[in-house]
């Protein structure tokens, strides 16, 4: 079997994998379900506001869901 370089022992023809590289996919899948979480609190929060509420706050009903897309995604 061909190697890459004699400083490196990856078989020619595999990916190299880095190390961390599946711990580094787990929290990358936690941190988007605490982002999903975050973002269906949010709007479960404020729909259960009336309209005076919201308007007190700067919102409307139409953007609620990008409020709690910003509160959880930070877009």
């Amino acid at each position: 079997m061909a190697y890459v370089s004699s400083t490196n022992d990856i078989p020619a023809g595999r990916p190299a994998v880095r190390k961390g590289t599946f711990a580094t996919a787990i929290q990358a899948i936690r941190e988007g379900f605490r982002s999903r979480a975050v973002y269906n609190q949010t709007v479960r929060e404020l729909n259960e506001l009336n309209d005076r509420e919201l308007a007190d706050i700067g919102l409307s009903r139409s953007t609620i869901n990008r409020a709690a897309l910003v509160a959880a995604y930070g877009l």
